[in-house]
This record gives structure tokens, sequence and C-alpha cells, in this order.
């Protein structure tokens, strides 16, 4: 029998995560999955999953090969799924439509499969390899590992900062720091995650929309921190079935109310007993529940540092602008260290000119493995 071709596999599942990625923003909460059907070197199917609840990448590209499926060769990003969902497994499908083999770029963690479906596949005698650019397809669905190992979304922290470090003005104004072409890929950011939080400071000062306008893409679940349920009924953010305000258990009732009649969805959370805050962990894993695999947090400052200091932030995504602000708000101010040993230590940033501003995109060493 011929040796796999680990140049070509390595090629097919390139194609499979490109697929994959178009279902960004619209699959939540399930995984990003591509699927690519190989015969005699020539493709004769392809899919993806396109959306929550619609047909998986294997289906699609099945439906696409019809009778030249058997014999070939399935390449897709995640281990093909085992269980009932929305939509029946995949694995059996690929076995009743004759498939000689199939090559997963990693294993399923999601503790429903996990291993079941190339078990499943090896059972019917089709040949299977594993782990094939796994690194890209780790990252690729990076919210979904969060989620069904640690019961809580992948972090970004978004930002846009003078040099001198501040997000904003003594007075909270931060319209415009960085540029417009920084600020389009913000609504690209924000196009790409399942929700997008702030707390009700930001609320408050800016009564910002957090929606996808500069760009083409869904909107994101707009989550609101707000422990005392000051956000006004008649804020951008509320109205239109897709904000989610996060408040404490002995917020006034009729606050809530208000805030429920205006169209936002009210869920009152236990306070931390010693900070009188809503706890970092306790807001994410609610957000799991919800569906939420990718989070960005776009501020305001105590925000944003209740979260690095509970060590939940995965990525930071901060688009330098070539300003000065003076003293103003800084990024993580509420955050005050001992000595140098105290650092945050961050890996080596990938940067990015846009326009007049430098993006930089780093991850905290303190971020769990994938």
């Amino acid at each position: 029998m011929k040796e796999p071709d680990r140049v070509a596999d390595e090629r097919y599942m390139r194609m499979a995560i490109s697929l994959a990625e178009r279902g960004t923003g619209f699959v939540s909460p399930n995984p990003r999955v591509g699927c690519v059907l190989v015969k005699d070197q020539s493709i004769v199917g392809w899919g993806y999953h396109r959306r929550f609840g619609g047909p998986h990448a294997e289906v699609e590209a099945l439906k696409m090969a019809g009778s030249l499926a058997e014999g070939a060769t399935a390449y897709v990003n995640l281990e093909p799924c085992s269980h009932f969902g929305k939509t029946p497994p995949c694995a059996p499908l690929l076995v009743e439509a004759g498939i000689a083999r199939v090559v997963a770029g990693m294993q399923d963690p999601n503790p429903l499969v996990n291993g079941q479906g190339l078990a499943c596949l090896e059972k019917a005698g089709i040949r299977t390899s594993a782990g094939v650019l796994e690194d890209e397809c780790r990252w690729l669905n990076r919210g979904f590992i969060r989620r069904v190992t640690l019961n809580r979304p992948w972090v970004t922290v978004k930002a846009a900062m003078s040099l001198d470090g501040d997000i904003a003005l003594p007075g909270g104004e931060s319209k415009w720091i960085s540029g417009p072409l920084s600020r389009s890929k913000a609504h690209l950011l924000r196009s790409e995650h399942d929700a997008v939080l702030v707390g009700v400071g930001t609320i408050l000062a800016d009564d910002p929309e957090l929606t996808v306008r500069l760009v083409e893409g869904r909107s994101p679940l707009r989550v609101v921190l707000d422990t005392c349920l000051r956000t006004p009924p008649k804020a951008k953010v509320v109205g239109d079935g897709r904000c989610l305000v996060l408040g404490g258990e002995n917020a006034p009732p009729e606050r809530a109310r208000a805030l429920e009649e205006a169209g936002a969805r009210v869920l009152l959370l236990p306070l931390d007993e010693a900070t009188g805050r809503l706890p970092v962990d306790r807001v994410l894993s609610t957000l799991a529940a919800e569906g939420v695999s990718m989070l960005l947090i776009e501020g305001g400052s105590s925000v944003i540092s209740a979260f690095i200091q509970a060590q939940a932030v995965d990525e930071y995504s901060l688009f330098l602008a070539p300003t000065l602000l003076g003293r103003g708000v800084q990024l993580a101010g509420e955050i005050s260290l001992g000595s140098m040993e105290d650092a945050i230590s961050l890996s080596p940033a990938r940067i990015k000119q846009v326009e007049g501003d430098l993006w930089l995109e780093v991850k905290p060493k303190c971020s769990p493995a994938l």
C-alpha cells in the first residue's frame, strides 16, 4: 500500500482550514470545520460548517462528491463527530460513503467525541491519521477548545492606546485615539468574536453601540458588567435582543425590569464578598454556558485590570497610536506591582503597521496551553 504523502496531506489540510475560517462568527458554539475530499489526486468535494444548526462540513463535501466519494481521502481540520447534536454524527456518514482514509488535523477535545469519531472510522476499516498541521488547527478553534476543556471562552483584550499607555483622557474621553483604518480592524475583530464585553463605566461615558459597522460581518452579543444595573434602558447597546447585562444578585429589581422591557437580558450573579464585584471566573463560566467561545473585552480600565489579575486574558490586540495623552486612564491602571519580578510576562508580539498606527497582537505567558 502506498505511503501517505505528507506534503499533499498538509496542502489539503490547509484547504480545509481555509474553508473552516469561512464559518467565523456564524457557527459558535460549534467549532469551525472544513472538509476536502480527494480522489486520484483530484478534489471531488469540499464543504464547511456554515452556521450553527446547519449541515457539518463533511456532509457538505459528501453531497458535492456524490458517488465519487467512494475510495476518496477526507481531509478535515477536526476529528469527525460521533454523537448526535443538532445534526446526525459525521463519522458514520463517512463510513457509509465508502471513504478510504480520513486525515484529521486534531482530535476533538469535546468529551462527547474525544477519539470516538476516529475509533468509529477505524472499526469500519478506514485508515486514519491525526495531527496534520495540528498547531494551526488548534489555533483556529482555540475558543472552542477553551470552552469545552476549561469552561470559559478564549479572552482577548482589545484597546486603542497612546504611546504613553493611555486608553482615555482623565474624564474618560477616548474618541478617537487610533486612526480610521485601525477602527475598521477593530470592527473586524468584533465580527470574529461571539461576544464583546465592557463595564458599565464605558456605557455611561461613551454610550457605544459595540456593533459591527465598518466592515461586513455579524455583530456579536454585547455584554455589560453592571453590578448595580446602572445601564440606562435607552443606551445604544440595549434594544435588539443581543445585549446581556450581568448584575449583582442584590441589584434593584425595578432596574432589571426596566432593562428587560427595553430589550436586554439580565442575569444576576453572586458578588465576590471581598471586592463587591462580579467574580471573573463566574462571569466566564456564565458566558461559556451561553455558548460564547470567543470573548473580546473592550474596556474600561477596571474591567481589563480585573481580568488580568485573574489571569484570564489569553491575548491582547492593541492599536498603538503616535500620540501622547499625558496623565490619563491607563490600560491596566488598577494593577500595582511591588517589584519587577511581579511584572506580567508576554510572548513576542506580532506587529503590523495600520496606516499611522501599530497593531500589536501578543499573548501573556500565563495563558494555558492549547
